[in-house]
């Protein structure tokens, strides 16, 4: 956790399931500390109920907006507004705007374009526009197969529908990756070569595969060489990886 980071976590009430809350909330606090926690939608809707229980446990803000004309989301206009004042009070210096619906890809660009960091989470559903325009993209799935599945056989056997295989453009894009940073020798520092992944493809995460972190994924492929080297600053050890050739040599 960066303590840090102060974040703003603004919720589309009306586009985010409720279920799994605690464990969206427990994500977040992964990368700072959310001092502003809002939920917005229509509460005199009974859609919403399941939520109400919810935001007392985990100290989230309702905000109440009404729909004004009837099949618009007056809920999206109430999250952009409140986040460029949250902006300009510089309370913060992130935000996480939890929502599937690509209205907010405007939203996140400003954000970003004014220094702030933005980390997005929303459903497997969420249009490209929207992921590619948060720092870091979330997927809800993700954070319901990791509270509800503690070791990979049980996330294999129960999260089929929401677990990818890892394809040829993910593994040429680790690949790539490697060698943009890679020394004389081809090796990268795996932490690097995380923080470059996300970048590049801010929905990058090891989760979407069935791992819970880089290296066993890496690991997993075959075509990389994982090394450990000693930390001269903690008893943890370096992790860096290189690409081998089509035969399975180093490169």
């Amino acid at each position: 956790m960066n303590d840090n980071l102060k974040l703003a976590v603004l919720i589309d009430g009306d586009n985010i399931p409720s279920a799994h809350v605690k464990e969206m909330m427990e994500e977040i606090a992964k990368y700072g500390n959310p001092t502003i926690k809002r939920i917005y939608g229509d509460w005199t809707k009974p859609g919403l109920n399941k939520w109400k229980s919810l935001l007392l446990e985990n100290a989230i803000t309702p905000i109440q907006q009404y729909a004004y004309t009837s099949g618009k989301n007056a809920t999206d206009s109430a999250m952009i507004i409140d986040a460029m004042d949250i902006l300009y009070t510089e309370k913060v210096n992130g935000f996480c705007l939890v929502s599937s619906d690509s209205d907010f890809t405007r939203l996140a660009t400003r954000l970003r374009e004014a220094g702030m960091q933005v980390i997005g989470i929303g459903e497997r559903k969420t249009p490209e526009p929207f992921i590619v325009a948060c720092d870091r993209f979330i997927y809800i799935e993700i954070l319901k197969n990791t509270s509800e599945e503690k070791t990979e056989n049980n996330l294999e056997q129960s999260g089929k529908s929401t677990v990818d295989k890892i394809t040829r453009k993910e593994i040429k894009l680790i690949s790539t990756t490697i060698s943009d940073l890679s020394d004389d020798d081809g090796w990268a520092f795996l932490g690097d070569v995380g923080g470059l992944l996300q970048k590049k493809q801010p929905n990058f995460d090891a989760r979407n595969y069935g791992f819970d972190k880089l290296t066993p994924l890496i690991k997993s492929i075959g075509s990389f060489e994982v090394e450990q080297r000693e930390n001269p600053k903690s008893k943890n050890k370096l992790i860096y990886v290189r690409n081998k050739d089509k035969q399975g040599n180093k490169k």
